[in-house]
């Protein structure tokens, strides 16, 4: 097989061609002192646009949202103003970019809330600890949000998306993933609730319906992207019956036309990513209609496979990023890879962040 055919083919989501199936998947760097994006991420972003499409970091919609030291927002006028700059130096280099909306949910932390407990759908704690400005803390105990309070983060997110529009964005991805408060809306271990947001499927895909139908209204679904981690384990993260949950949801956002849909699931034993459950992407991609993107340790051969399968129309690859800005031309002509250094993933400063070398940096060619 020629990896090359199925991983360097354009890809069309939604009213945007990719030019290649290599995506940049999120990842949390923690290198936005203030929230607000510095130069250094406009270097680091765009030594990164030869990607397919790039995904920004996890992004805070609201000051409720956050919860990672250092991480940046998009809920002010000043990080618009830093994400444009950001969104301006990867399109003069010829890329594109979407940025991950973020709400955390019950693994925020009172250190990023004067003090008050984060919110989530029901009054229990995630396993694990918070990124906090003074260490890792361990979760608390969540407020339970109220249905007035659910609607007023539904508008946060649909505010978000118009202010990422002004930023310079090419589309948002929802972040429904990785045991935020859109995962913890889904998953039984999460919410126990007893009204129209818990207890069946139906009504725990209720907040993800209308997060979509309000981003979606507030821009439009084909700027749209999604991403959900269907069995990420991290955080007393689980549902009683994944398969079902999912194909549900995959039937669901076929009323939408949106760019994408993104899962994160392992395909190699991982952290977050439960590799010993049954891989649920299958089933979505079996029910989902539109545009499926993948993440979860892949290598050339192995995305080109998923892609020339039909298990998927793009690979999202994280850490390969991380070491690689160049990693399209990499993959392309069989370069060997720079190799992450983990002690820098959220360190502060450019030290294993805007210094990994290119090829043609390290080859001289």
């Amino acid at each position: 097989m020629n990896a090359n055919e199925f991983l360097f083919r354009p890809l069309q989501t939604g009213d945007i061609e990719l030019p290649n199936r290599v995506l940049m998947a999120p990842l949390t760097r923690g290198r936005a002192p203030g929230r607000v994006p510095n130069e250094l991420m406009v270097e680091y972003y765009q030594q990164r646009a030869s990607a397919g499409l790039i995904i920004s970091e996890a992004t805070a919609i609201s000051p409720q949202g956050y919860g990672w030291h250092q991480a940046p927002a998009i809920y002010n006028d000043e990080q618009v103003a830093g994400w444009k700059r950001v969104t301006d130096a990867v399109h003069e280099a010829g890329g594109r970019i979407f940025v991950q909306l973020w709400h955390m949910g019950r693994v925020s932390h009172p250190d990023f809330q004067d003090g008050k407990p984060p919110v989530g759908p029901s009054a229990i704690a995630a396993t694990g600890e918070a990124h906090t400005p003074t260490g890792k803390k361990p979760y608390v105990v969540p407020h339970a949000l109220t249905t007035d309070e659910i609607a007023s983060i539904v508008a946060d997110y649909a505010a978000a998306t118009v202010r990422a529009r002004q930023a310079g964005f090419d589309g948002v991805e929802i972040h429904g993933a990785n045991g935020y408060l859109i995962d913890q809306f889904l998953r039984d271990a999460a919410n126990q609730r007893d009204d129209e947001y818990g207890g069946s499927v139906e009504n725990r895909l209720r907040f993800l319906r209308e997060v979509v139908t309000a981003v979606a209204d507030a821009w439009s679904p084909v700027r749209t992207g999604l991403r959900l981690s269907p069995t990420m384990n991290g955080q007393g993260m689980h549902d009683s019956n994944p398969v079902a949950l999912y194909t549900a949801a995959a039937e669901m956002l076929n009323g939408f036309d949106l760019a994408y849909v993104h899962t994160a699931e392992a395909i190699q034993p991982g952290r977050l990513y439960n590799a010993d459950a049954e891989r649920v992407t299958p089933h979505i991609r079996q029910a989902y209609q539109g545009v499926l993107v993948t993440n979860g340790g892949y290598d050339k051969e192995s995305a080109a496979e998923a892609i020339a399968s039909g298990q998927a129309d793009a690979i999202a690859f994280g850490q390969p990023f991380i070491a690689n800005p160049d990693l399209p031309e990499r993959l392309r002509v069989d370069a060997p890879l720079n190799e992450p250094v983990v002690a820098t993933y959220y360190s502060q400063g450019p030290t294993g962040y805007v210094d990994y070398p290119t090829l043609a940096e390290a080859t001289g060619f």
